[in-house]
């Protein structure tokens, strides 16, 4: 019954979020992004799908330093595949990272033989430390524009979100650091009753108590401790989430190149991270909300026409989104069946 609701609403939400990209796609212009087509270099659309499988992989391997810092050890090609489940997940459920994660932590748990909260500790770490070069890249990008143009309204709304999101940053982490053990409280009272009302409804499963709700709760912030008490295993799984987005502001940089535009690679260090801001939207991935912020945000920073900003986006869109979601889904197909990657 269950699976059954969640299937309705991803169809529902997969329904919604291509409605929206068919409204963006009349607004900028159909025939504008048909023409715009018409002018791609086949070559270079192999380029695009490479560096996003290089992104793919970047992040892999940032998931295996921090994998590493629990005392788990998985391949680079069975860390892959966990890193493709991984990004299916985030692109089939709504809100981004944040809906995938519960899910992530589950195919982690199972492929290396580790708690759930062990799982759950090592994605939302990985997560954390992805988030922190999209902040560095825009203000580099925005540093760029001040020095050699004139800041426009677009540009300056995206300056003060980045700031925003900085000092959001920044906060959240002194205070989980200042209050850890008031926040472990706090997780354990809020989640209690959401499990214990799961655990009535769910067939085959006991309800948990307080005590083991607690027992879990702890073991997640103690893995997080762990990860976050070796900082040579953080900077290298920094070191790999910047290569990561490097390879996202390349692939959108040689979309655009494929369709005879190059633009200043500057604008797009903006572009991008605020485009995955986008997949915070109650869509799947953050499907169609992503299209259109990287749309609107192209043609103020780089100057193409709409019709080039939505041809570019939607090449694309279809070799880091897409692309992921069939190797993904096969790599999350085999996870769900027992497959075993790591200790």
């Amino acid at each position: 019954m269950l699976g059954e609701i969640d299937g309705r609403h991803s169809i529902v939400g997969f329904a919604v979020a291509l409605a929206i990209i068919g409204v963006l796609l009349w607004a900028v212009g159909v025939d504008d992004v048909a023409q715009a087509f018409a002018l791609v270099q086949p070559r270079s659309l192999l380029y695009v799908a490479s560096v996003a499988l290089l992104w793919l992989l970047a992040w892999a391997l940032g998931l295996r330093a921090v994998l590493g810092s629990l005392d788990i050890h998985v391949s680079v090609p069975g860390v892959y595949v966990i890193q493709a489940a991984v990004q299916f997940a985030n692109s089939v459920t709504p809100f981004g990272q944040a809906g995938g994660e519960p899910i992530s932590a589950l195919l982690i748990s199972r492929s290396v033989d580790a708690e759930y909260e062990t799982g759950l500790a090592a994605i939302a770490s990985a997560d954390a430390i992805n988030f922190l070069p999209s902040i560095g890249f825009a203000l580099i990008g925005l540093a760029y524009y001040a020095v050699a143009f004139t800041l426009g309204p677009r540009l300056l709304r995206a300056a003060a979100v980045i700031v925003l999101l900085a000092l959001a940053l920044v906060g959240a982490a002194y205070a989980a650091w200042r209050y850890h053990d008031r926040l472990e409280d706090v997780t354990v009272r809020a989640l209690t009753p959401v499990l214990r009302a799961v655990g009535r409804i769910l067939p085959y499963r006991r309800a948990p108590t307080l005590e083991e709700v607690r027992t879990h709760v702890e073991g997640f912030y103690r893995d997080v401790k762990r990860v976050a008490e070796q900082p040579g295993r953080l900077a290298l799984a920094l070191f790999y989430s910047t290569v990561g987005w490097f390879c996202l502001v390349c692939s959108l940089w040689l979309s655009l190149y494929s369709l005879g535009h190059p633009v200043p690679f500057a604008a797009l260090l903006v572009v991008i991270p605020l485009g995955a801001v986008a997949s915070i939207a109650p869509l799947p991935g953050g499907l169609g909300g992503i299209e259109a912020v990287l749309v609107l945000l192209l043609v103020p920073t780089t100057g193409v026409s709409a019709g080039v900003a939505g041809a570019a986006v939607l090449v694309h869109r279809t070799a880091v989104y897409w692309l992921p979601i069939v190797l993904g889904g096969i790599a999350a197909a085999g996870l769900g069946s027992g497959l075993r990657l790591g200790s």
